[in-house]
């Protein structure tokens, strides 16, 4: 005979069953709350355990570029000439940029992710410049060139146009310039880029230079590249 349940029993039931669902949805928060607290906590100890690597990374690393800049800049002195205590010095300029290149090509090595890091790289590029090293420049300050930071890539890009036209690549250095006039930045303002591609224009074709130092004159007067310009078109003037 089927034992006869109350509706008292039944709501007792009831009772129970929805506590322990309650307490199964408050244990299943709380794991889901530690899940979630202890992912936050790891993206921000993350977060600050990298600025902080970062930060350290930076410090090295302008420290690094001290010393590469040090060599960069270091004084000629005639041969037989005493050096001053702690001071560096070399007799030749191809000596000083070759050791000047290798420090800034370690620095841009070891700390490729820092600010300074990126600098060096772009002092490379110039130091192989300084030695004829042309190759070696353009691979330095391409490197430059693409990287993310607008205004290092500027300077990198009006570098690679004047090694592009020492080195005979005149389409690859009008290229370049045209690029630099036609996306100007603070450090590489439309102006330099123009006089630049001017000159250059001046030892190739004359008319072209006219044009540009008219240019020049007209977009940028009561300035000093007006005033060059001014004087480069009185330079290509025929002499009478």
């Amino acid at each position: 005979m089927a034992q006869h349940i109350s509706r008292k029993e039944l709501k007792q039931d009831k009772i129970a069953e929805t506590l322990v669902h309650g307490v199964e949805a408050v244990e299943s928060h709380q794991r889901m709350a530690w899940i979630v607290g202890g992912t936050v906590l790891f993206i921000v100890l993350a977060v600050f355990g990298w600025r902080f690597y970062s930060e350290q990374q930076t410090v090295k690393a302008t420290a690094a570029l001290d010393e590469a800049m040090k060599t960069f800049s270091a004084r000629i002195r005639a041969a037989g000439e005493p050096e001053e205590p702690g001071e560096i010095t070399y007799v030749e300029d191809k000596f000083k940029y070759m050791d000047a290149a290798k420090k800034f090509a370690a620095v841009a090595d070891k700390y490729s992710l820092t600010r300074p890091g990126q600098t060096a790289r772009y002092y490379a590029g110039l130091s192989y410049v300084e030695v004829g090293n042309f190759a070696e420049a353009k691979k330095w300050l391409s490197q430059v060139e693409s990287g993310r930071d607008a205004e290092m890539a500027a300077l990198a890009r009006f570098q690679l146009a004047k090694v592009s036209a020492q080195t005979g690549a005149d389409a690859e250095a009008v290229k370049l310039y045209q690029a630099l006039i036609a996306k100007p930045t603070l450090m590489m303002p439309k102006q330099v880029s123009m006089m630049a591609l001017a000159d250059y224009y001046a030892q190739k074709n004359s008319s072209e230079a006219v044009k540009l130092y008219t240019q020049i004159k007209a977009e940028f007067p009561d300035t000093a590249a007006s005033d060059q310009a001014e004087q480069r078109l009185l330079e290509l003037k025929p002499k009478s």
